[in-house]
């Protein structure tokens, strides 16, 4: 054969061998911590908790620090991640099954489901079509029997022992026994490519690490949850290793995240097990502390080492993995590709600031409350859902989320609340109401006494457990049944009287406006639950020098007055307790009249919130005095129910 014809040859087969191989799709390692805060390695700048295995692979690869969970706690987080949906989408916006509803809350919860909804594409499925070998490994709290990961696309699934006992050679939760069984599932797929799923349980609560690590780690600020984030450094090493040892190192996209931040206040029989200062609260709210995760993405020559500071969200990991797999992304899809921000490739077009959502309609077990949050630029807005109150904050100057701005700025608070709403109807995110059996005198035990999304950290997790055991007793309250009925009154359900007053239902209104005739009325027909007295308060929004109008609340013979307030905007709403009025038990009829019109508009008006007056008088103990928390210590008498 003549030398050039043959070279020819060599050289097309080495161009075809060349291009199979850059062709094979990559291994995708996934290992997800749970509970583990925005500060707990020391890559992260934590100086009492060494994780060498975590720090070696963030040098590596792409380190952020600004990632988001998809919801503040787990299994919400966790089916974002694997779904591309959000959480409102999909309806898992708590974790399962979710905390009560209970005489505390103001509110009661959106409907929730129970399990991963059938047919709802995972990434698991969707790389099993790619011919991937998929291994679960670890926690799924996506669903029980019937809905478990086999049934959702994952060929297998070991979930290991979540609290095996602190002297456990499989770890205190189980971390080591889990990344035993990853290690096998590499070394039995290493031939073809493979997606494994390690979700650990550590460091979630109960905490359980051997005596002698706990020792080790004495001057930490807590010694037992520092000797379990060591002991989760040491698995990720195992599967880490396990990938060298295999040859895998190279082809293999390996992330590192945890499901939600990190918990800072007493749970179970723990005292706060980490802090995630600067950032505010933690798991179950909406602040920064509790949405803030750790996230490390290591493909080596794919992805330069770096630090990224774009903000990203945990979700976006589905439709990022598919394009590195060469697979279709999902359908629906409530994220994005992240794939230029990890190679370096995004351009000016790609500048322009992106909007996160979350919509969490629960109560949560750590003392977050329903809310909803956007953050859009620097700029970040929550909505409480219990009064309709909003919050702005600007992160970059204000990263601890401790100068609320929203008075200062009601026009961006108009428009990105505004935004929110359009948000919420078009992924059909679930409503909350109003609690009939609503005890304010518990709920101020539980969210007025002390602000847990306020709580500083101590120099150790020991000294803070004093000042939570009043506050932890009041949460563990489960009395289902109050004394206070509550009742809103929205303004798509009024019925209108008017020339000009209606219903404005685009997103940005949402509300009773065009209120510029002082003849026009709005009115309610509802029944109450109870008859009696009713605080009554209007989450009421004015312009710039209009407020001044005088209206009247009227209910039968019954009547209460107020001035309306100016807010900066007619659409940033402020919710204002105005007065009682007298309800009788059943049918009512409750109208909204204009006494003197001040301005060019009386107002803008969105709901209306009736709480009946408690009869029996407080309820609110001394020892759940603010004052008192320091001096008392009643943990011994606390029963601590399992929580999530």
């Amino acid at each position: 054969m003549p030398r050039t014809l043959l070279g020819l040859m060599v050289g097309l087969l080495l161009t075809t061998l060349t291009a199979s191989a850059q062709e094979t799709p990559p291994n995708i390692v996934i290992l997800l911590a749970d509970d583990l805060g925005i500060n707990d390695l020391s890559c992260y700048g934590r100086k009492d908790q060494p994780t060498p295995n975590l720090d070696q692979l963030a040098a590596t690869g792409a380190r952020f620090t600004h990632a988001y969970a998809a919801a503040s706690v787990c299994s919400a987080s966790r089916a974002a991640l694997l779904t591309g949906q959000n959480p409102a989408r999909l309806k898992i916006t708590t974790f399962l099954p979710g905390r009560p509803d209970r005489a505390s809350h103001r509110v009661l919860g959106g409907a929730l489901n129970d399990h991963l909804p059938d047919g709802v594409q995972t990434l698991a499925q969707m790389l099993k079509s790619k011919g991937y070998a998929t291994g679960a490994v670890g926690k799924w709290h996506l669903g029980l029997q019937g809905h478990l990961p086999t049934n959702h696309g994952f060929d297998e699934y070991f979930p290991g022992k979540a609290n095996p006992g602190a002297e456990s050679p499989l770890g205190g939760k189980g971390e080591l026994g889990q990344a035993n069984h990853a290690v096998d599932f590499i070394a039995r797929h290493h031939d073809k490519p493979f997606f494994l799923y390690l979700a650990f349980d550590n460091p979630h609560i109960p905490l359980a690490a051997p005596a002698q690590s706990i020792a080790a780690n004495a001057q930490a600020f807590h010694p037992t949850y520092a000797a379990l984030v060591e002991s989760l450094d040491v698995a990720c090493g195992r599967v880490l290793q396990a990938l060298e040892t295999h040859g895998l190192s190279k082809n293999t996209l390996v992330i590192f995240a945890s499901d939600n931040g990190g918990v800072h206040v007493s749970e179970l029989k723990e005292s706060p097990p980490t802090y995630n200062a600067p950032s505010r609260a933690g798991k179950g709210y909406l602040y920064e502390g509790g949405l803030r995760v750790p996230l490390i993405v290591r493909f080596p020559e794919k992805i330069p080492a770096c630090e990224i500071n774009d903000p990203v969200v945990l979700g976006d990991l589905c439709p990022t993995l598919c394009a590195w797999a060469k697979i279709p992304a999902p359908t629906p899809l409530d994220f994005q590709d992240i794939s230029p921000l990890l190679t370096g490739s995004k351009t000016a077009a790609d500048a322009k600031p992106r909007a996160f959502y979350w919509h969490q309609p629960h109560y949560m077990n750590q003392g977050g409350k329903p809310a909803a949050a956007i953050r859009e630029g620097d700029w970040k807005l929550i909505e409480q859902y219990e009064d309709g109150s909003l919050e702005l904050y600007n992160l970059a100057q204000d990263p601890g989320e401790t100068n609320d701005l929203a008075a200062s700025d009601p026009a961006r608070v108009a428009a990105m609340r505004g935004k929110l709403e359009a948000w919420r109807r078009s992924v059909g995110a679930e409503p909350v109401k109003a609690n009939p059996n609503f005890s304010r005198a518990l709920w101020e035990n539980c969210f007025v006494a002390i602000d847990t999304s306020k709580l500083k950290a101590l120099p150790t997790s020991e000294a803070m457990r004093p000042m939570l055991v009043s506050w932890h007793q009041a949460m563990q309250n489960a009395v289902k049944d109050g004394p206070n009925p509550l009742i809103f009154l929205e303004a798509r359900d009024a019925q209108v009287k008017a020339t000009k007053l209606r219903y404005e239902d685009p997103p940005q209104k949402d509300t009773l406006g065009f209120w510029v005739n002082a003849d026009d009325t709005a009115s309610w027909n509802f029944k109450a639950p109870l008859a009696g007295k009713y605080r009554v308060t209007v989450l009421q929004g004015c312009g710039k020098d209009n407020g001044g109008s005088l209206v009247a609340i009227e209910a039968g013979a019954s009547k209460c007055e107020f001035t309306v307030q100016e807010t900066g905007h007619f659409q940033r709403f402020v919710p204002r307790e105005i007065g009682q009025i007298e309800l009788v038990a059943g049918d009512n009829t409750l109208t909204v009249r204009p006494l003197k019109k001040a301005k060019a508009a009386v107002m803008d008006l969105r709901r209306i919130i009736l709480e009946r007056l408690d009869q029996s008088g407080p309820l609110r103990s001394a020892f759940l005095q603010p004052k008192s928390f320091q001096a008392i210590n009643l943990l011994a008498l606390i029963p601590y129910p399992e929580t999530e």
